[in-house]
């Protein structure tokens, strides 16, 4: 960070403090992680200057398949970011089992947007998870393109139980009769049938989408079903339990392969952003190593630790634990007397714990406030941190809750959480560097 501190104090100093903040705070957003100083490193370097539009491969006319052998970008001097995509290319097929995979969104929500387009068109009707179950934005929020340019169909989880309704679902189905069966969540900590899925969309002659990105690096280890063989087109995030850099990924079957490139370039985006690529391509390698099952489990298992303490510390959790990397904290509506998700937030950010506000399933508040907290684990996992540091964690989020409105005792719990993480080191070296 030294040319920017030279080039530029301003910047150099919220990137130091971010630097800091990171170090020193617990990170407890179920979407975010801590890359590898590998993955830092491809995200940084020399391959963000170069442009390639296009693919490292062109479609053959008469065969129909990809072939590296034919050029397929639209620039020269392309020949090393080729061998970086085709690396992420090929790590990402082998990883989840895939008969495609195209490496260049941007983001989960750029995947999402040329999937859908691949196999279904504007006015169509998608059957997706609903937002304030633990869907996501792109899956038909009336915010976002899916909502503005799809028919939507929303499903959710049972009263009580707090998990899919497959019947439901399928009642929903030969209702509706949609294009697109849609599944996926940003806060549902239970395993997601896919199977079942498959059945109700081939009953109704639809199409079956899986956005995967919160449970990605679980299957990838082999700790959650795999929704490759089942779906027709599978999206990820490749940050989350990943642990590689913000960006998305497409998986698909062959013979939607060239509908699912010509959406992402030129149908959604331009050019690719090269120094990503080769961190995903990093990210992939390291995740088709044997240590990396071993990482997930442990998310697993912290997570099932964190549900049990904060159960033990009297909170209530969405469907009553979790079975993959997140819970969901249930504060209860206004009449418990219980803060809000959004309270509750600033209070922990003020005790050093990064959190965020959630809604739960029907829930009374409004998605800004909302009643619930989502809680996730990859991140302190990937800090070296086991069992005994959840219910650690737990007590100090117990400690938030009963102090929720005294600056005073959250500024001490953060001095305390400040000493418990400097057990676990992150960047510290590049603390000391940029210093």
């Amino acid at each position: 960070m030294k040319h920017i501190k030279q080039n530029d104090p301003e910047v150099f100093d919220a990137m130091l403090n971010e630097l800091k903040r990171q170090e020193g705070n617990l990170e407890l957003i179920a979407s975010e992680n801590f890359v590898s100083r590998a993955v830092l490193e491809a995200g940084g370097s020399v391959l963000t200057n170069k442009y390639a539009e296009g693919y490292p491969y062109r479609w053959g006319r008469k065969s129909g398949e990809l072939n590296y052998k034919l050029y397929g970008r639209y620039y020269g001097g392309c020949e090393y970011v080729d061998e970086t995509e085709k690396l992420a290319i090929e790590r990402a097929r082998e990883l989840f089992g895939a008969e495609h995979a195209n490496v260049q969104p941007h983001s989960g929500s750029q995947a999402n947007m040329a999937a859908y387009f691949s196999l279904i068109k504007p006015g169509d009707t998608i059957l997706s998870l609903e937002l304030s179950h633990g869907g996501h934005l792109t899956h038909g929020h009336p915010l976002s393109f899916s909502g503005n340019l799809f028919n939507i169909v929303p499903y959710g989880v049972k009263p009580g139980a707090e998990v899919f309704d497959y019947d439901k679902i399928r009642e929903l189905a030969i209702e509706h009769k949609p294009q697109m069966i849609l599944t996926g969540a940003s806060a549902y900590p239970r395993t997601i049938d896919f199977v079942a899925f498959r059945k109700i969309a081939d009953e109704v002659g639809a199409c079956f989408v899986v956005d995967m990105a919160h449970i990605a690096g679980l299957v990838a280890a082999g700790l959650h079903p795999n929704p490759v063989p089942y779906a027709d087109i599978v999206t990820s995030t490749t940050h989350k339990t990943l642990r590689g850099p913000r960006g998305g990924l497409i998986l698909c079957r062959e013979k939607y392969a060239k509908e699912v490139d010509k959406w992402v370039f030129p149908g959604t985006q331009g050019g690719p952003l090269c120094h990503i690529i080769a961190a995903k391509a990093i990210a992939f390698g390291e995740a088709l190593k044997p240590e990396f099952k071993t990482y997930q489990q442990q998310v697993i298992n912290n997570a099932d630790a964190l549900a049990q303490a904060l159960v033990d510390e009297g909170f209530t959790l969405v469907s009553g634990g979790t079975d993959n990397h997140l819970l969901l904290i249930n504060l209860g509506g206004e009449e418990t007397g219980n803060p809000s998700g959004k309270k509750m937030e600033g209070a922990l950010d003020k005790a050093g714990i990064t959190a965020n506000k959630n809604t739960v399933p029907f829930d009374t508040r409004k998605p800004f406030v909302a009643s619930g907290i989502r809680l996730g684990t990859p991140a302190v996992t990937t800090r070296g941190m086991k069992e005994a540091q959840m219910k650690q964690i737990a007590g100090f989020i117990r400690e938030v809750l009963d102090n929720v409105d005294d600056d005073e005792k959250l500024a001490d719990i953060k001095k305390r959480v400040s000493v418990f993480t400097t057990q676990f080191p992150l960047y510290t070296d590049l603390i000391a560097d940029a210093e």
